[in-house]
């Protein structure tokens, strides 16, 4: 538990290691009994057939909503499901409080096929930067962690992204199109020309993972909510990439982006993937 007068530096070098176990008991006790596991009556739609919530997401984000809070006093959860409930909560990721950022199952469809590719999404940011980041693939047991200035580490292994193999074609990973309009495929066509490889993501937070670990060139994303990137944006950059929109930003956790944006693992792809995604607007 944070002390008087402690500096969310000071909590981070105390208790990351708390925030990591909370993520994984959040999993074990929410997410990996319901896992191949899920009765007809645990799945529901949102906003349509492609928009998946489960049991597991709405008790593992009540669980961490409880553990984080308890961890940081004073501190806000903004998570997926407590959004879908109330939009307003999200406006806590613009104010001046610490905010935990919470994608419970980031890729719950996979999580609802049986597939072994999702994850639970943490950061931690304040005033629009983000601080710290946990990626848990509870089904993998692979967690991947970052500290801003600290550099990213997967299972304690530093984690480089290095840059792509030169004459290969670039791997990227698009938003899907199952959730993609019409429009936002226009704007991503750019990327189908030569010298580039693009294909539907997966889970964001493994995709980003991914770029982290130099598996994957970079990824392209046509929507901003802050718990599918918050986590991931901070990853990369731990391990030497870097994000860009349209207009040549950053990508801001606080919204008010120009999509789509691409995170890459060095500035040379991240330039190359913004100046295609440009041209096809």
């Amino acid at each position: 538990m944070i002390r008087t007068n402690e500096t969310i530096e000071e909590f981070l070098a105390q208790h990351s290691a708390d925030v990591a176990e909370a993520v994984r008991r959040a999993a074990a006790a929410e997410v990996m009994p319901r896992f191949r596991q899920l009765a007809e009556h645990e799945v529901d739609q949102k906003s349509g057939p492609h928009d998946l919530v489960t049991d597991a997401d709405r008790l593992a984000e009540k669980y961490l909503t409880e553990a984080l809070g308890a961890l940081l006093p004073g501190s806000v959860v903004v998570g997926e499901e407590a959004v879908h409930a109330d939009p307003a909560t999200y406006e806590a990721v613009c104010g001046d409080a610490p905010v935990w950022i919470v994608d419970p199952v980031d890729g719950t469809r996979q999580f609802v096929n049986g597939d072994d590719g999702f994850c639970t999404l943490v950061a931690l940011a304040q005033r629009g930067v983000l601080l710290a980041s946990w990626t848990y693939a509870p089904a993998r047991d692979q967690l991947a962690t970052a500290i801003r200035g600290q550099g990213a580490f997967l299972d304690g292994e530093r984690l480089i992204s290095g840059a792509p193999e030169p004459g290969r074609d670039l791997e990227i990973a698009t938003s899907h199109p199952d959730y993609t309009t019409d429009e936002q495929k226009r704007a991503l066509l750019g990327l189908w020309t030569d010298g580039v490889a693009p294909r539907p993501c997966g889970s964001a937070g493994l995709e980003y993972l991914a770029v982290a670990r130099g598996e994957l060139d970079a990824i392209a994303f046509s929507w901003e909510a802050a718990w599918d990137h918050a986590a991931g944006i901070l990853l990369v950059e731990e391990a030497g990439g870097t994000h860009l929109t349209l207009t040549g930003e950053p990508f801001r956790v606080t919204g008010d982006n120009a999509l789509p944006f691409t995170a890459a693992r060095d500035e040379a792809t991240a330039r190359r993937v913004a100046g295609l995604l440009s041209g096809g607007v």
